[in-house]
């Protein structure tokens, strides 16, 4: 009952989040009649990180994400890492400037130029990288007239003892430890005390979860018609540029890899759910970006109309490929394809056979060795595949039969 709950919950939410979008002139001009699903693949590795990535447009009409990845940071921090997923919305380009300078922006601070790490330092460092890029964005978009835009931002820095994570908007990462959740950061939504407080300081509204009934996010880069409200400073306008920054001390034995994605993803998977789906996923692959590339199809077929983009950074410790896992998962394709031909022919039967049709049946019956997160939705190629042999199969016997059947 509680899963049905969650699900009718992000349902209305995504209708509202819809007809909000019609109301600001974004309705059906937003989306594509069908999605765009080639996707922007990436890996690489440094260090003792390596890293996969997956990005698609989706049934959005333009592709607003970008990313940086760098597993080995140049120089002196050659010991340091950066990852990031920027989230853009009404345009990509302060998303895609972000993805550019931030990082410069954020490494700036004396606290990288010392030989000793000092975490309060360098959290302070990233806030004042964040504040400094929102600053110098906004100067750019007033003097070359930039497109009205923002984006949220999520970035894990690593360094040899710490993991800093930092967070504005609703974009989300999390850190798998030890086979599970240990850490994940929150989404700055509007209706948090602490953001609508600043929300009304500011002289606005929080309406159905947004600000001023239109944005969805309480803080982001970029959205400067939300930042010019002149008796107040630049932390404390409608929408804030400043991230939350968290710092956890690392363990090397234990930390297996960190998730990093847009809003579209999570608009598919909940966390527990998308740890436990890529951890079961690196199981039989032990690459980052075919697992990303999983996360992106199940998504979709979840139901998320956003771009979508996943990064997956493996630690030493993160899983491998598994003889166990890669046994349990044939086994499994073997079993759903046995259901499929079942089903087919008491469909074909009935009169009533269809692919949807074989998906309502199969999403009625309990199935626990489904990818755990992923459920149903994550093996539609298989189910998709078994049905098209059977129906190409069933054509070909009808043909066969109609053509033995004619006359000479």
């Amino acid at each position: 009952m509680a899963t049905f709950v969650r699900l009718l919950v992000a349902e209305v939410e995504r209708r509202v989040s819809r007809l909000f979008k019609a109301e600001r002139g974004e309705g059906p001009s937003s989306f594509l009649e069908a999605p765009r699903t080639e996707k922007l693949l990436e890996r690489g590795a440094g260090g003792e990180l390596r890293y996969g990535l997956a990005a698609m447009q989706g049934w959005r009409a333009h592709m607003e994400d970008a990313h940086t990845a760098q597993p080995q940071l140049p120089g002196a921090l050659a010991a340091w890492a950066f990852f990031a997923v920027y989230d853009g919305h009404a345009g990509s380009t302060v998303a895609q400037f972000c993805a550019r300078h931030l990082l410069g922006e954020v490494v700036a601070g004396e606290a990288f130029a010392g030989p000793t790490e000092s975490p309060e330092a360098v959290k302070e460092a990233v806030r004042e990288g964040f504040l400094r890029m929102d600053s110098r964005m906004q100067a750019l978009a007033r003097a070359e007239g930039w497109e009205h835009a923002g984006s949220t931002a999520v970035a894990v820095l690593v360094s040899p003892r710490h993991l800093y994570f930092v967070n504005l908007g609703d974009s989300r990462a999390l850190l798998c430890r030890a086979g599970r959740v240990t850490f994940y950061t929150e989404d700055h939504k509007p209706s948090r005390p602490r953001e609508r407080e600043r929300i009304e300081n500011a002289g606005g509204t929080v309406t159905l979860h947004r600000v001023n009934g239109s944005l969805a996010v309480s803080r982001a880069l970029g959205d400067f018609d939300y930042k010019a409200v002149a008796w107040r400073g630049q932390t404390e306008q409608l929408v804030s540029p400043e991230p939350e920054v968290y710092e956890l001390a690392r363990c090397p034995g234990e930390d297996e890899f960190l998730v990093l994605a847009c809003d579209g993803v999570w608009d598919a998977f909940d966390t527990e759910g998308l740890c436990t789906f890529v951890r079961s996923r690196l199981l039989l692959t032990g690459d980052p970006q075919a697992v990303c590339e999983q996360v992106l199809d199940t998504g979709l077929y979840k139901g998320s109309r956003d771009n979508m983009t996943c990064m997956v950074v493996c630690f030493q410790g993160a899983p491998g490929t598994s003889e166990a896992a890669l046994q349990r998962e044939r086994e499994l394709d073997a079993h759903l394809e046995s259901q499929v031909a079942e089903l087919y022919k008491e469909l074909q039967e009935q009169g009533d056979v269809s692919l949807v049709a074989v998906f309502r049946c199969l999403a009625s019956k309990v199935n626990p060795s489904l990818p755990p997160g992923g459920g149903l939705a994550s093996k539609r190629a298989v189910i998709v595949e078994a049905y098209e042999r059977l129906r190409q199969s069933s054509e070909a016997q009808q043909s066969g039969s109609s053509e033995s059947g004619a006359p000479c």
